[in-house]
């Protein structure tokens, strides 16, 4: 997929995918990134942080194949090295990984490159940047996907962001199908939602559940 395709995806979207594993009721990475594709997510991103880097490639390169064939764009978190190996769209990176102008150099013109952002001063030093394309915002909520998570942000950062950042942004943290409402409301149009979705019996009905809450 083309850069503009996969950066046109990302501002299209309302709901941003993200695996996890440990809460997928059993159902492998490969399983539920397929079952997020045939919802109609059309932004995926794979996050594995316990699994060895043969086993972490394996997933990448079947989900890479299933996004590419289903137009979805794939983005690959922390692991520069398996986003350029499986050639994803995008590499998603937080603020103690490498500075976003040498990950730059590293993946070249065409990759997307997202931050990790909690604060405005993150914020705007992304937007200032010049090579950051789109920005996460969080956690929003208290938050048990992540071991090394911050404090949540709240939603006064969210509305921030909202008003004042041109980047693309994704809310992220702790954000459920009772609070999706209060998101939106404070300017979010697009949504990672990860036990939510990856916990969900029925991943296709609780993604149509949660697309109702935006209109």
């Amino acid at each position: 997929m083309d850069r503009q395709t996969a950066l046109a995806n990302l501002r299209r979207a309302d709901i941003y995918g993200i695996t996890s594993e440990e809460h997928s009721l059993g159902r492998s990475n490969v399983e539920v990134a397929q079952l997020m594709i045939a919802a109609g997510i059309k932004v995926i991103q794979y996050r594995e942080k316990e699994k060895k880097a043969r086993r972490m490639y394996e997933e990448c390169c079947k989900i890479r194949e299933l996004t590419r064939a289903a137009g979805v764009t794939f983005i690959v978190n922390d692991h520069i090295d398996l986003a350029m190996l499986v050639e994803a769209d995008g590499v998603h990176i937080g603020q103690d990984d490498l500075p976003p102008e040498k990950v730059r150099q590293l993946v070249g013109k065409e990759m997307l490159i997202g931050l990790s952002t909690h604060a405005p001063a993150e914020a705007q030093a992304a937007e200032n940047s010049g090579v950051v394309d789109y920005i996460g915002v969080g956690p929003i909520y208290a938050t048990q996907t992540k071991k090394d998570v911050c404090a949540p942000v709240g939603l006064e950062y969210l509305s921030y962001v909202a008003k004042n950042i041109s980047l693309p942004f994704v809310a992220i943290g702790g954000i459920k199908e009772h609070n999706l409402a209060e998101v939106i409301r404070h300017g979010a149009r697009t949504v990672a939602l990860v036990t939510e979705i990856v916990g969900a019996p029925d991943i296709k009905a609780k993604v149509q559940a949660l697309r109702a809450k935006f209109t």
